[in-house]
């Protein structure tokens, strides 16, 4: 199980989430709801209090990393975010055949979800630079293979930031999941591997003004 960690960029720190964090992601979650209607985000406290003790029950057995975003240019937690569907695939490559060893002690793969900002840090690049740091854990410090991103089919406005970061379309996996409207989701799948991890790290690192274009 890969150690807890804060991650921290220019204008964003991802901490790692707890309950003391609950009161102000009540108060993120609350600025305008209106733009919530593809993405599950807890309302009240009662629901983000259930959201937050999932999520540390998961993160105890291994299989997510939640954090809470802290937007630096308030000092306010202004939502939350997690690397998920942690898998730990067994023994080092190459894989000699009925291999059975230990799991590692850091994913093979993982998927970037659960991702809901306040209304007042949406569209402000606080999406970009928390994925930048998400990934370049994942890629940098886990080594992970691969890197997994989902959306609704209808939320074209997550779809267009996935595909901002580089990330390819694998497809349309039908009738995947109940949506946060409660109907049948259908939900695109993206992903990122290694090898494409320098080329995209690139590209993000320049529209986060971390490097200049040549």
């Amino acid at each position: 199980m890969p150690a807890l960690v804060t991650l921290s960029g220019r204008s964003v720190r991802l901490e790692p989430l707890s309950l003391a964090a609950i009161d102000d992601l009540v108060a993120a979650s609350s600025e305008d709801r209106s733009t919530y209607a593809f993405t599950r985000v807890p309302d009240g406290r009662d629901e983000m209090v259930s959201y937050v003790e999932a999520a540390l029950a998961e993160q105890a057995e291994g299989r997510t990393m939640p954090f809470a975003i802290r937007w630096l240019n308030t000092d306010r937690i202004v939502g939350a975010t997690r690397l998920m569907h942690l898998e730990y695939w067994q023994g080092p490559m190459p894989w000699p055949p009925g291999s059975r060893s230990a799991v590692g002690e850091v994913p093979s793969v993982a998927d970037i979800g659960y991702t809901w900002l306040g209304a007042c840090a949406q569209g402000t690049g606080v999406n970009r630079e928390s994925k930048f740091l998400m990934l370049s854990l994942a890629f940098e410090t886990w080594n992970v293979h691969r890197i997994t991103l989902k959306a609704d089919v209808r939320n074209v406005r997550s779809r267009a930031a996935i595909e901002a970061l580089g990330a390819h379309f694998d497809g349309v996996r039908r009738a995947e999941s109940r949506g946060a409207d409660d109907t049948v989701r259908d939900t695109a799948y993206y992903s990122i591997l290694n090898s494409e991890w320098p080329a995209v790290r690139e590209r993000l690192a320049m529209r986060l003004g971390l490097v200049e274009a040549a």
